[in-house]
């Protein structure tokens, strides 16, 4: 098993081991991304590029050209042609490069550790962390690094967790609860636990943070996939044209070279955005790496731009998930000891926090012990499940459950017994406040009866009104999901400010709501940390798991956010809104450009038989040759001038479609027309001067 010894080298933190290839675009990355690119001058590589590959056969046409018929107008259109192809594969080795360098940070930092395996007998043996299988328990006491991925199945400790979010603050992990996995690589700081190993040997999660920042699992997306072959048919439409142009110049006495017709096709044909369009993809998962965020898939980056539904879980997500009890109520005739013991004894196995707060909660405010005793420790548990929603104890011929108030109800009425009317006002009570109510009964001798009501506090994390607000100003439905009570979640939705909730939620009711919007024809997000998440984050579009959840629901989920806070999806939406407007934007700037191309090159080919079309000449350039060299070098050039914009991305502003559409038109619209016709004429003044040009 391999961990880590420096800090977040994915993440870049300040003071993080990892500053390498994260952050902003520096010039020096073109230098040292110009190997990769000439190792992608292999025609299988530019064969997967369409727009690139006709570039690529154009420069091999004008090399044999200037190989057997040398001049300097066909040497030098030769040259600047294979910089052309160069400058589009350093585009996507530069986006490449800054994960390799982060990828290859963390290979650095990994070396071997021994695990402390427990044998059935229960004895520990000592074996090599890769030796480690899924299932194995293993022990990890205060010190020592955690051997492998897993969940906590007994104890609590203290992880720091430093070397995967670059988080220095120690987190809290415990059996039971959406809070028991464990990352191969981090540190127990305190207490001792038991950990089962969910993964195999090389299938951890620093094993895959490895192949998903360097790239190796990127696949284009839908739309990726449309535009190019949107820009393939542009390809073959102005190469047809181009081929028509010939037999119709001979029959005007002009007939063209190949090494021009090469050029024309160059410049007319949509090369900008054919060389920047895999930049643009990879440089939207290294914004994510960046902000924490691992997605398994460019696909899901750019349905997060799309998504209209966000469906968060409540507990660890809007809420901090800690609940604990805090008051015990008693009804009907039971009074407040009755209630303590029937609620100490239902929860003395259950190893949730929930469940512990109860014990704490009766040994600190009625004496009973925190432990249980030899007899009891021979009563049957029931634990929780999400279909009987209650938990509880069989034990000396009685029966004790807890749980959802709809639940309980209904187990004491299959047992004969009544519930006092005062039950429900003072479940009514607590889930107005906010509290979350855990109603206690008891079976025994042919009867049931309700001893009263647990109450549990639930705290929202602060920002989050505001945070939901951004969301709803993007046109962002938010709902909230739950297993309480409709009272305790409208309660909880209010105080965060969520547009809807579904409450008393079972597995199957949020995949029910995902599918019902998503045949309104809706993208669905949804974030979540617990193993009942799993099945909705591997239905919805965008499944955003939190890292201090179970390895279930990272494992369903299409990303995995560091940090584990759930308004980062906010932020997961702007960088997919921020990639698919980048890349229209250069599209539109791409297509608009070559404008400027046909008034420099169509003029410069058919002046000497037709000197009208000197009048298309707007720009005063020296010659024919000039006109068409400065076309071809400014071509290229551009390309290298928009990387820094590829991979950083066009500004994202919460705006509607229109005045997304007219901004777009306006800047790089009229700056794709504006620009060439300046970086032309400007380049023709020096290539003017250069003999057998001018």
């Amino acid at each position: 098993m391999t961990v880590l010894e420096e800090r977040s080298p994915v993440t870049g933190r300040p003071g993080s081991a990892g500053r390498v290839g994260a952050g902003v675009f520096r010039p020096g990355q073109l230098w040292s991304s110009l190997p990769e690119a000439l190792r992608k001058l292999n025609p299988k590589h530019q064969l997967k590029n369409p727009v690139m590959f006709v570039v690529w056969v154009g420069s091999l046409l004008t090399t044999v050209f200037a190989a057997t018929d040398p001049s300097v107008f066909t040497i030098l259109i030769a040259v600047w042609l294979w910089f052309t192809v160069l400058f589009a594969n350093l585009a996507e080795a530069v986006a490449e490069g800054r994960g390799k360098a982060q990828a290859e940070t963390l290979r650095r930092t990994k070396k071997e550790t021994l695990a402390r395996r427990l044998t059935e007998d229960g004895s520990e043996q000592q074996v090599p962390g890769a030796d480690l299988r899924v299932g194995d328990l293993v022990v990890v006491e205060a010190g020592q690094v955690i051997p492998g991925d897993g969940d906590v199945v007994e104890g609590i400790a203290s992880v720091d967790e430093s070397a995967i979010t670059g988080e220095s603050a120690p987190v809290i992990r415990e059996s039971g609860g959406d809070r028991s996995a464990v990352t191969g690589g981090t540190t127990v700081l305190s207490d001792r636990i038991v950990v089962r190993i969910s993964t195999g040997p090389g299938e951890s999660f620093v094993d895959r943070m490895i192949a998903l920042v360097e790239g190796a699992s990127r696949q284009k997306t839908p739309n990726e996939i449309a535009l190019t072959i949107l820009l393939a048919t542009l390809t073959i439409i102005f190469l047809l044209a181009v081929v028509a142009l010939q037999p119709m110049a001979a029959y005007s006495g002009s007939e063209q070279s190949v090494v021009v017709l090469a050029a024309l096709v160059v410049c007319l044909i949509p090369t900008t955005i054919g060389a920047l369009l895999s930049a643009i993809g990879i440089a939207g998962m290294d914004r994510l790496v960046q902000r924490n965020v691992l997605a398994t898939s460019g696909r899901a980056v750019e349905a997060a731009g799309d998504v209209s539904t966000l469906l968060l879980d409540k507990t660890g997500t809007i809420t901090f998930g800690n609940r604990r009890a805090t008051e015990l109520i008693p009804v009907g005739e039971s009074t407040v000891d009755d209630l303590a013991r029937a609620a100490r004894l239902s929860s003395l196995a259950d190893g949730t926090p929930e469940g512990r707060s109860i014990v704490e909660l009766i040994a600190e405010r009625h004496g009973l012990a925190a432990a249980a005793d030899d007899g009891e420790k021979l009563a049957e548990f029931v634990p929780f499940t999400a279909q009987t929603r209650m938990s509880g104890v069989d034990f000396d011929g009685r029966e004790i459950r807890k749980g959802a108030t709809s639940a309980v109800r209904q187990w004491v009425r299959d047992r004969g017994g009544d519930v006092p009317d005062e039950t429900e006002r003072v479940v009514d009570e607590i889930s107005q406040q906010g509290g979350t109510p855990l109603v206690v009964a008891e079976a025994a001798g042919g009867t049931a009866k309700v001893c009263g009501v647990t109450c549990l506090s639930d705290v929202v994390k602060p920002g989050m009104r505001e945070r939901f607000g951004e969301l709803r100003a993007m046109g962002i439905k938010t709902v909230m999901i739950t297993g309480d009570n409709p009272l305790t979640a409208q309660a909880i939705a209010r105080d965060a400010g969520v547009d809807d909730f579904l409450a008393e939620a079972k597995p199957e009711d949020k995949m029910a709501l995902i599918r019902q919007e998503q045949e309104g024809g809706r993208l669905v997000a949804m974030t979540g940390d617990g193993t009942n998440d799993a099945p909705a984050l591997a239905q919805a579009d965008v499944g955003v798991a939190m890292n201090t959840g179970t390895m279930a629901a990272k494992e369903a989920g299409t990303m995995v956010d560091l940090d584990s806070n759930p308004t980062k999806l906010i932020e997961i939406v702007e960088i997919g809104k921020q990639l698919l407007i980048t890349r229209g934007a250069l599209s539109t700037f791409s297509v608009a450009n070559d404008l400027a191309k046909y008034f420099a090159i169509l003029p410069a080919m058919f002046t000497g038989i037709f000197a009208q079309l000197g009048a298309l000449n707007v720009l005063q350039l020296a010659t024919p040759r000039s006109a068409i060299l400065s076309a071809v070098v400014f071509n290229a050039l551009i390309i290298v001038a928009l990387i820094p914009l590829a991979l950083r991305g066009v500004r994202y502003r919460p705006s509607s479609a229109s005045a997304l559409l007219r901004r777009n038109l306006l800047v790089y619209g009229l700056g794709g027309i504006v620009s060439p016709f300046l970086g032309i004429w400007v380049i023709d003044l020096l290539v003017r001067h250069i003999p057998g040009i001018g």
